[in-house]
C-alpha cells in the first residue's frame, strides 16, 4: 500500500470534515439537518457504495476465498473483544466506565469512514471484504453489544430470536450480504439499476465527512483536547493495537487486498453506533462523544502511521 496515497486521502477527508465544521458555524447546517443527512448516508449512500463494488468485479470470487476472509474477520473481532476487556483495566478506568472503553476499542467507524477510505485507497474490489466486516460487526453489536448497554441501563434484554433478528436485519447487513452474493455468482443488474446505485454511492464520501464535521463542531474544542488520559487511549487504540494485529496478520494473509482492507478497518477511529444506542437507553455519553470526535480528528495522523507497518 502506497503510504502517500493514504496520507493524501486522509488530507482530503480532513478538508471535507472542515467543510462540515464551517457550514455548521455559518448556520448553513444544523444538528437536525445533519441527522437527516446521516440517515441518508446510512440507509442509501453507504449500501450503494458497497453494492457498486460488485457491479465492477472482473470475475466470480470463489466461496472458499470468501470463507477464508470471513474467518480472518472473525479472528480479528475475537482479538478486539479481548483487547476491549484488557485495555480499560490496563488504563485503570473506573469499573463503572469500562464498558465505554470496551465499545470504543471493539467497534470502529467501518461504515462512515471505513467504506469511503477503503474505496479511495484500495479501489472497489476491496469493498467485498468491507461487506464481510460489516456483517460481522452488525451481528456482534446487535447481540453482545446491545446486551451490555441494556444491562448497564438496568433494562432486561428483549426476549426471543425475533427481536434480535429485527435489529440485525438492517439495511447495512442486507446490502452487505447481497454484495457478497453478487460476488459469488455471475449476475448482472440492468444498466438503469446499476447506474442509479452508482450515482447514489458517489455521494458517500462527501456527505459522510460533512456529517462528521458537524459532529466535531457541536463539541467545544477545549472539551475535546483537555483530557490527558484520552491521549493514552488514542495511542493504545489507534496505533498500538492495530499495529500489533497487522504484524500478526502479515505472515498469515496471502492476499494483499485482504491484508490492506483489514489494516485500514483496524485503523479507523471509534464508531458512533455505540454512542447512538447508549443515548437511546438514557446512558451518560459525554466520554463516548468526546473520544469519538478526538479519534476521528487524530486519525488523519494515526491511520498513515498504522498502515506504514504493512
Amino acid at each position: 500500500m502506497d503510504i502517500s496515497i493514504v496520507i493524501g486521502q486522509m488530507c482530503v477527508m480532513l478538508i471535507l470534515i472542515l467543510i462540515g465544521y464551517t457550514l455548521f458555524h455559518k448556520n448553513k447546517l444544523s444538528s437536525v439537518s445533519s441527522g437527516h443527512i446521516s440517515g441518508l448516508v446510512v440507509n442509501i449512500c453507504n449500501p450503494a457504495t458497497i453494492l457498486c463494488s460488485a457491479f465492477d468485479k472482473k470475475d466470480v470470487v470463489p466461496a472458499g476465498h470468501m470463507l477464508y476472509a470471513l474467518l480472518v474477520t472473525l479472528g480479528l473481532y475475537a482479538l478486539l473483544l479481548l483487547a476491549g476487556a484488557l485495555l480499560p483495566k490496563a488504563m485503570r478506568i473506573p469499573k463503572n466506565d469500562r464498558y465505554i472503553y470496551h465499545f470504543l476499542t471493539v467497534y470502529g467507524n467501518v461504515g462512515f469512514l471505513g467504506i469511503p477510505l477503503v474505496s479511495a485507497v484500495l479501489g472497489p474490489d476491496a469493498l467485498v471484504y468491507v461487506s464481510i466486516n460489516c456483517v460481522v460487526f452488525n451481528l456482534l453489536f446487535y447481540t453482545t453489544g446491545v446486551a451490555i448497554i441494556q444491562k448497564k441501563a438496568g433494562k432486561k434484554a428483549q426476549p426471543g430470536i425475533g427481536h434480535a433478528l429485527s435489529k440485525i436485519c438492517n439495511v447495512g447487513t442486507v446490502s452487505s450480504l447481497l454484495t457478497i452474493l453478487l460476488y459469488l455468482v455471475d449476475f448482472r443488474l440492468p444498466i438503469i439499476v446499476s447506474d442509479t446505485i452508482a450515482y447514489a454511492g458517489r455521494a458517500t464520501t462527501f456527505l459522510s465527512m460533512v456529517v462528521l464535521g458537524v459532529s466535531v463542531a457541536q463539541i467545544p474544542t477545549r472539551q475535546i483536547f483537555c483530557h490527558k488520559q484520552d491521549y493514552l487511549f488514542v495511542l493504545l487504540r489507534m496505533i498500538l493495537i492495530p499495529v500489533c494485529l497487522i504484524l500478526l496478520l502479515k505472515p498469515v494473509i496471502t492476499s494483499p487486498l485482504l491484508l490492506g482492507t483489514s489494516a485500514l478497518l483496524l485503523a479507523v477511529p471509534c464508531g458512533n453506533l455505540p454512542l447512538m444506542c447508549s443515548r437511546e437507553h438514557g446512558l451518560h455519553t459525554d466520554t463516548l462523544a468526546r473520544l469519538i470526535v478526538l479519534t476521528t480528528l487524530l486519525s488523519v495522523v494515526t491511520i498513515p502511521v498504522t498502515v506504514f507497518f504493512l
